[in-house]
């Protein structure tokens, strides 16, 4: 059993990891492809990045790059939870340029985690990062939404 219940929570970990990496311009993707049976999230931001060593650690729950932390488990709890379910997780990084996290899940698999309380994920974080801009788009089958927050009136 994993520490986080639902995905809005790994979104959560994973976006705060990218403000404190300096992150100005935060996306949350989260698309559900019913024909494929598969929910993908994606968390990219414009943030110092990665170097190589760094990123090879990254999934390591006993890695962290956070000052005062003896563990990091925001990405291994991530993978953990994809894995799951038989997906996967990418990372893709560049020092002053980036990052970007993938997400994989089957999404008819029994162990896919609920999505969670996305709405109060997306309030908490934009309230308590007002600089960063966020920008959070969700897809599943019909419905789509779209938040900005340098578009809030």
């Amino acid at each position: 059993m994993t520490l986080m219940e639902d995905l809005s929570l790994h979104i959560l970990d994973i976006v705060e990891n990218a403000v404190r990496a300096g992150g100005n311009n935060i996306k949350v993707n989260i698309t559900e492809d019913r024909n494929a049976d598969t929910m993908t999230v994606t968390i990219e931001d414009d943030g110092k990045g990665m170097d190589r060593q760094t990123l090879e650690k990254a999934t390591d729950p006993f890695f962290t790059t956070t000052e005062g932390r003896q563990v990091g488990l925001g990405l291994s709890l991530l993978a953990q939870a994809a894995q799951q379910t038989g997906g996967s997780l990418e990372i893709d990084s560049k020092l002053a340029k980036g990052t970007k996290v993938s997400a994989v899940f089957n999404a008819g698999h029994p162990d896919m985690k609920p999505i969670g309380n996305l709405l109060d994920t997306i309030s908490a974080l934009t309230a308590a990062n007002p600089r960063t801009r966020f920008v959070f788009d969700c897809k599943k089958g019909d419905y789509e939404y779209h938040f900005d927050s340098s578009k809030q009136d």
